[in-house]
């Protein structure tokens, strides 16, 4: 029987049938215009502010604090730009990390050139940013700290409590992207001092196309898109409707079984990584053991190249990764192993798997069964790896 194994969430989830059964009829019978006065559109706007809601409640946040977007991408850029732009009178210094998503990165790259100074702060081998580091590099021009939440490829919980208090000490705005948090961990901005928050609905089992901006009243930001008042005059553009319909159930089913989808995902997360560093020579495990993703299993084997490893698994019926989604394309080795201190050669030899809750123990199983000699048929093309087999 042909296998079809799915262990790539941390790239999109699948849409849960509660959630697509929520968001149809707002592609036909409930399809008005949320900005609209008259009945169709007072029935939409309903819905919007229901899912509002949710996403409040899910993160310990006021409903008038959430705003939506079209992505965590786009969530993650207005935080960063929509700060720098108008606190400008302020300070014009950001700090972020080196390890963060490309959607913080390249914007924090692309402020650099409208004259805003950036502090990368350097990662300890497991991907954790110090906190002291943090406050060691705050000035008095420093307008915003963007920290993500958990890491994309490694897993690693960032010390995000730590890092709120001090940026509320020192009174600077902070900012945290946590796209591959919500729905995997406990959240409440409120104990964390964060003053804003990046989530994307299609890695929490929603549509792809929408995500929230969780903005602390009170601060300073200028609007991302021009055009329209929706979103209270800070996001132009017709309500995705369907989407937040979307998003909300989603995130409200998510947050709802954290605990035992958590407990689930975690047990076989540790017998995976248990298996194949007992049972595969030569490999390392790239992230925290302990503060990472309930889900997230990223392993460096040396003498092999990550895309054709991830080839053979495709062919053996099992989807997983490399790296970021968004860099898939790229032949450079990922940004964010090579500041944990891995060399190129072994960078480029990653795999990452990320389980969702629909994933089993007989999936996990097959996995197990398979990959052990996957990687020695591909360290069997190396030369590098015929020397080391002659010294042993």
């Amino acid at each position: 029987m042909e296998k079809n194994i799915y262990f790539d969430h941390a790239a999109t989830t699948p849409v849960r049938s509660e959630v697509l059964e929520a968001m149809m009829p707002f592609f036909s019978d409930k399809f008005g215009n949320a900005s609209s006065v008259y009945g169709y559109g007072r029935e939409s706007k309903k819905f919007v502010e229901d899912s509002r809601d949710k996403v409040a409640k899910a993160l310990g946040a006021q409903s008038k604090e959430i705003f939506f977007t079209g992505s965590g991408t786009e969530a993650d850029n207005w935080a960063i730009k929509g700060i720098a732009y108008g606190n400008r009178n302020k300070g014009n210094h950001i700090i972020t990390s080196s390890i963060e998503h490309h959607a913080v990165f390249h914007t924090c790259n692309y402020l650099e050139k409208e004259g805003f100074e950036v502090t990368y702060l350097p990662v300890d081998k497991y991907g954790l940013v110090d906190p002291e580091q943090v406050r060691q590099a705050i000035k008095p021009e420093t307008i915003l700290i963007t920290i993500m939440y958990a890491n994309n490829e490694i897993g690693t919980i960032q010390p995000i409590g730590e890092i709120g208090k001090i940026a509320k000490e020192k009174g600077v705005i902070f900012h945290t992207d946590a796209v591959q948090a919500v729905g995997a961990i406990d959240i409440d901005v409120e104990q964390l001092n964060v003053d804003l928050l990046s989530l994307s609905a299609h890695k929490f089992y929603g549509p792809k196309g929408v995500g929230a901006l969780y903005i602390r009243r009170g601060t300073k930001i200028t609007p991302f898109m021009h055009g329209g008042a929706q979103e209270r005059g800070k996001r132009a553009s017709t309500e995705n409707v369907p989407g937040i319909v979307g998003l909300g159930k989603a995130i409200e089913i998510a947050t709802t079984n954290i605990a035992v989808t958590t407990q689930h995902i975690k047990a076989l997360r540790d017998r995976t990584i248990d298996e194949v560093l007992k049972n595969i020579p030569y490999t390392r495990l790239n992230g925290h053991r302990e503060k990472r993703l309930p889900g997230n299993i990223n392993f460096s084997f040396e003498f092999i190249e990550g895309e054709s490893l991830l080839l053979m698994l495709d062919m053996k019926g099992i989807a997983a990764s490399s790296g970021s989604a968004c860099t898939s394309g790229s032949l450079d080795p990922s940004h964010v192993l090579l500041a944990i201190g891995l060399p190129h050669e072994i960078a480029h030899g990653s795999l990452r798997i990320t389980i969702g809750a629909e994933n089993t123990q007989e999936e996990i199983d097959y996995l197990i069964s398979i990959l052990p000699s996957i990687v020695e048929k591909l360290r069997e093309m190396s030369p590098l790896y015929e020397g080391v087999k002659k010294i042993n």
